[in-house]
């Protein structure tokens, strides 16, 4: 009588469960730091964080290494942990990844734009239309962060929208501080309205330049925002 060996057991897990705690830890924590609700400067316990994410204090530990990583905390040994100060160069930095990421993208996409997109975009303008109206500044920075990877997806290059907002953290609180500033809510909506349009009109020096125009805003007023909140920032 042959014994049938059993089938191995499948080193990959079914899609459907819920993300990890670490993941779950890092998504929050870095939410917070971003939109400044941990701004810089902040003492970052773990003991107290664990009990706010209703978690045990491994995943935030891991949390904390990988937001380490990324510059936006600063690990202190013998003292504390802290949410680091915005960094102008890093900003920059990220700022110049953006740009030559996006200048092709928006070019590659005038050179054949699709109705789909032309329909995906006017929804996400009016979408944004409708958090300006309110004065919905939160509403509006992850409506801008998904018009920017709408067009990464239709691009075909989502990997790179993953990679530029994994560089972007010093920059996206630059942004955080900056928006609530008069106009600036009605800028992003017109800025972001001058890509769409000039993208479906299959203009791509025009998209070129109404990008570039919008991302070159925020830095821009780097120095006014760090000398009216000296205490958020380092670097040059």
């Amino acid at each position: 009588m042959s014994l049938i060996e059993p089938a191995p057991a499948s080193p990959l897990q079914p899609f459907g469960r819920p993300p990890s705690a670490g993941a779950f830890a890092y998504a929050s924590l870095r939410e917070a730091i971003l939109s400044l609700a941990l701004p810089p400067g902040a003492v970052l316990s773990r003991a107290a964080l664990a009990a706010q994410l209703g978690l045990s204090q491994t995943p935030v530990r891991e949390a904390l290494m990988r937001l380490e990583t990324e510059g936006l905390v600063e690990v202190v040994p013998s003292a504390s942990t802290r949410v680091a100060p915005i960094d102008l160069t890093s900003a920059r930095q990220a700022q110049f990844l953006r740009r030559a990421v996006e200048l092709e993208m928006v070019q590659a996409l005038a050179a054949a734009p699709s109705a789909t997109l032309g329909e995906t975009l006017a929804a996400q303008l009016a979408r944004q239309a409708a958090l300006v109206a309110r004065e919905d500044h939160a509403g509006l920075s992850a409506a801008d962060d998904a018009f920017h990877e709408a067009l990464h997806e239709a691009a075909g290059i989502s990997p790179l929208w993953a990679l530029v907002r994994g560089r972007s953290g010093h920059l996206d609180r630059l942004r955080r501080l900056h928006l609530p500033a008069p106009g600036k809510a009605e800028t992003i909506l017109r800025e972001h309205e001058a890509i769409a349009a000039a993208i479906m009109a299959g203009d791509g020096a025009a998209a070129a330049a109404a990008l570039r125009r919008h991302l070159a805003d925020t830095l821009g007023r780097a120095e006014a925002l760090r000398a009216a909140q000296p205490g958020h920032f380092t670097g040059e």
